[in-house]
C-alpha cells in the first residue's frame, strides 16, 4: 500500500460513515488534493527541511565533495522557477536549499521603496517573504502533481496499465519542491527580545536556518559597504540564545543558526566590552582595540580608559563616539568570533570576506577548526566581488611565482577583454569554476550561495529584451529571445496559464461540480499551441 491508496481508502471509509450526504464526495479526488498539499503548516516545513539540513551536514562531515548550494531569490516565484528548473535538469533537489536575501528584500520589498542593507526595510517583510516562497514551492507541487494525475487518468481510460502503473510509481515516490530556505535576519533588529519575536515570525513561515551577524542593529550596514560596526560578544551570543529560544518554543528543537562575523571588514565598535578578569571574553574584544597609553595626570573630563597590566590606555574614540580597532587584527577577530559563536549555540559560521581566496578564508578555518574541528562554513559567493578581476590577478600571481614572463599583462587591467583568449584567462576561469568545491575541500564550506544573482538575472534579461523590442527588432527579440527558447527548452513558463494555476483550478471545478464545472482548458485556450 502507498499513502496514496491509504488516503483514498480512510476517505472512502469516512464517505461511507457519513453515507448519502457525501455522495457527490470522491475519494481519490480527495486523497489527490491531500497530495498536493503535503505541508499543512510553516512549522511542518521548518521541521522537514531542519532535518535535510542536520542531514546534509553529517553527510558534508564525512565526505566534504557533497557540499550545498543555494541562489538569492525576492520573489516567490522566482523560488519556484530554481526548484522547478533544478528539478527539470538535474531530476533531484538533493543539496540545493534558497537563501533570503536581508539585501534584496530591502532593494525590492520594502514598502518605502528600494532601499540600502541596513536594515531600514520593515522586519515583518522577512517572515512574509517566507511564506510567500513557500506558497510558490507548494503550487509548484501542486501543478505537477496535477499533470501526472492528467496522465494517470489518460493512461486508465486508453487500458493501459503498464503506463498507469509508472505514472503511480511517479506519484507515489514524488519529490517535492519544498527545500531548506537560510533566512536573513540581519543583526536581528532590534535587541534580543525583537530578535527573539522577528525569530519566532520567520520559523512559523517555515524558516529552518537563520542567519545573524554581530554588526549593531542601527548602524548595521551591508556586508561588503564600509563603516560596519561589530558588537562585544556578550551582545551577539544574547541574540543567538533569542533565536534557539524561539526554535525551542515552536518545537523545532534541530533548527540551525548560521553565525555571520563581519569583523574582517569592520574596524570600528559601539561601546567596550565588559570584562570581570584578564583574559576573559571581554578582556580579549577590548585587547583589538587601537589605544594610547597615559598618566593618571593626563586623564581628561569625559575621557575612558581600561586598565591592563598596570597600565591606564585610552581607547581611540571617534568623533561619531565610536572606537576604532587596530589596523589588521581582522583575521584575528573572525577567529575568535566564530570559535565564540560554536561555543555558544551557532551551528554553522559565515565570514564575509572582501574577496574570494581559497587560502585566505581556509587560513582562518584552520585556526577555528584547531579549537573546533568539525567548525563549517556558509560562503557568500557574492555578486559584490569582480570575479573575474579576482581570479585573473591570482592566476597572474601563481604564474609569476613560477617565474613564468607576466611581460604581456598589465596585472591592474587584466579585466580587459583584450585578456579573454590567453592562457592566463582559461587558468582563471577553471579556478572560478572549481571555486566551490577547492573551497569545500580546503575551506571547510558546507554552503555555498549567490546572495543576490536572481536580481542581477532580472535586470540583464530584462536589458536584453528592452534592447531588441523597443529597437529594430521589434516582435522579434521577444520571440526569439523569449519565447522560443522557452518552448525549445522545456520551459514551464510558456504555459503561462497553467503555471498560473488554470489546469489545476479546472481539475478542481470538475471535483466540486461534476459535468456542470465550467472550465478554462477547452478547445479553444490558446495554449493548446504549445502543446
Amino acid at each position: 500500500m502507498t499513502r496514496y491508496q491509504d488516503d483514498i481508502d480512510a476517505i472512502q471509509a469516512l464517505k461511507d460513515r457519513n453515507g448519502s450526504p457525501w455522495h457527490a464526495i470522491d475519494p481519490e479526488a480527495a486523497a489527490r488534493m491531500r497530495a498536493q498539499n503535503r505541508f499543512r503548516t510553516g512549522l511542518e516545513i521548518a521541521q522537514y527541511t531542519a532535518d535535510i539540513m542536520r542531514r546534509d551536514m553529517a553527510e558534508y562531515d564525512a565526505d566534504s565533495s557533497v557540499y550545498t548550494q543555494s541562489l538569492g531569490v525576492w520573489h516567490g516565484f522566482i523560488g519556484q522557477q530554481k526548484l522547478i528548473s533544478i528539478k527539470k535538469h538535474l531530476k533531484t533537489t538533493d543539496k540545493r536549499y534558497l537563501y533570503l536575501s536581508g539585501w534584496m528584500v530591502a532593494a525590492l520589498r520594502s514598502e518605502f521603496g528600494p532601499l540600502p542593507d541596513q536594515s531600514m526595510h520593515e522586519k515583518t517583510a522577512v517572515p512574509a517573504l517566507i511564506e510567500e516562497l513557500y506558497t510558490f514551492l507548494r503550487q509548484a507541487d501542486a501543478r505537477e502533481l496535477d499533470l501526472l494525475f492528467t496522465q494517470l487518468d489518460a493512461a486508465r481510460a486508453a487500458g493501459d496499465e503498464t503506463g498507469a502503473e509508472f505514472i503511480q510509481s511517479q506519484i507515489d515516490d514524488y519529490e517535492t519542491h519544498v527545500v531548506p530556505i537560510i533566512a536573513d535576519i540581519d543583526a536581528g533588529f532590534g535587541n534580543p527580545e525583537a530578535t527573539y519575536l522577528l525569530a519566532k515570525k520567520m520559523i512559523a513561515a517555515g524558516a529552518c536556518a537563520i542567519q545573524i551577524e554581530n554588526q549593531v542593529s542601527d548602524e548595521k550596514q551591508c556586508g561588503h559597504q564600509d563603516g560596519k560596526v561589530t558588537v562585544p560578544h556578550e551582545d551577539f551570543l544574547a541574540k543567538i540564545n533569542a533565536v534557539r529560544y524561539a526554535f525551542l518554543e515552536l518545537g523545532i528543537d534541530n533548527g540551525i543558526i548560521v553565525a555571520r562575523t563581519d569583523s574582517l571588514g569592520a574596524g570600528l565598535t559601539q561601546k567596550l566590552a565588559v570584562t570581570q578578569h584578564p583574559g576573559d571574553l571581554g578582556d580579549q574584544y577590548n585587547s583589538f582595540l587601537d589605544v594610547e597609553e597615559i598618566a593618571e595626570g593626563d586623564l581628561a573630563g569625559g575621557d575612558v580608559v581600561i586598565k591592563r597590566d598596570g597600565r591606564l590606555l585610552r581607547p581611540k574614540r571617534l568623533a561619531s563616539n565610536l572606537y576604532r580597532f587596530r589596523a589588521g587584527t581582522g583575521e584575528e577577530r573572525v577567529v575568535l568570533d566564530c570559535i565564540t559563536s560554536l561555543r555558544n549555540g551557532a551551528d554553522l559560521l559565515w565570514i564575509e570576506t572582501e574577496k574570494p581566496h581559497v587560502e585566505q578564508i581556509a587560513g582562518m578555518v584552520d585556526a577555528i577548526r584547531a579549537e573546533i574541528p568539525d567548525a563549517k562554513l556558509v560562503y557568500n559567493n557574492s555578486p559584490s566581488f569582480n570575479w573575474t578581476l579576482n581570479f585573473r590577478q591570482q592566476a597572474y600571481d601563481a604564474l609569476a611565482e613560477l617565474g613564468e614572463d607576466m611581460s604581456g599583462y598589465d596585472r591592474d587591467r587584466l579585466m580587459s577583454v583584450e585578456y579573454d583568449d590567453t592562457e592566463l584567462a582559461r587558468q582563471a576561469d577553471e579556478k572560478i569554476r572549481t571555486f566551490q568545491r577547492d573551497g569545500s575541500a580546503r575551506a571547510g564550506i558546507f554552503h555555498h550561495l549567490i546572495t543576490l544573482p536572481t536580481y542581477h538575472t532580472a535586470a540583464l534579461s530584462t536589458d536584453d529584451l528592452a534592447k531588441g523590442y523597443f529597437g529594430d527588432e521589434g516582435m522579434l527579440a521577444y520571440v526569439k529571445g523569449v519565447q522560443r527558447r522557452e518552448i525549445r527548452g522545456g520551459i514551464a513558463t510558456v504555459k503561462h496559464q497553467n503555471m498560473a494555476g488554470s489546469d489545476l483550478g479546472d481539475n478542481h471545478k470538475e471535483y466540486f461540480a461534476g459535468d456542470a464545472a465550467l472550465k478554462a482548458g477547452g478547445q479553444h485556450n490558446t495554449m493548446n499551441q504549445f502543446s
